[in-house]
């Protein structure tokens, strides 16, 4: 069973910035392809950004590019997300989700198979 906890969320002003943390547990984090979502209140959950084993393979969605960066510490069994130039349009609970079978290309909720609690990110204007 993998645990996944999140982490980093808050307040912050538009154009500040702010790096997520999810730290597992229970299972063999090199091996599993990491992505972030987010959903926003009366909204579906979406696509962020996801990144492959060995971080070769980075997905953006087209919204988050020049602005998030996926990065992964596998000695320490973390995935980061850094969010910069923050616009309250980017204001949601963003999670963390492990897959840890086959994966197409990231950029499906229904490909990741563990997922973190969420935090929140609320973003001022």
């Amino acid at each position: 069973q993998v645990r996944l906890v999140d982490v980093g969320g808050g307040l912050v002003q538009a154009g500040g910035s702010l790096r997520l943390s999810c730290a597992a547990s229970g299972g063999t984090f090199s091996t599993y392809r990491m992505g972030w979502f987010r959903q926003a209140p009366g909204k579906e959950r979406e696509f962020v950004a996801s990144i492959g084993r060995s971080s070769a393979s980075t997905i953006y969605a087209d919204s988050m590019k020049g602005r998030f960066t996926i990065s992964r510490d596998n000695d320490k069994n973390t995935v980061y997300l850094q969010m910069n130039s923050l616009k309250p349009e980017d204001t949601a609970v963003y999670y963390c989700a492990a897959a840890t079978g086959m994966v197409v290309r990231g950029v499906s909720e229904y490909e990741y198979n563990y997922w973190g609690q969420g935090t929140q990110v609320t973003v001022s204007s």
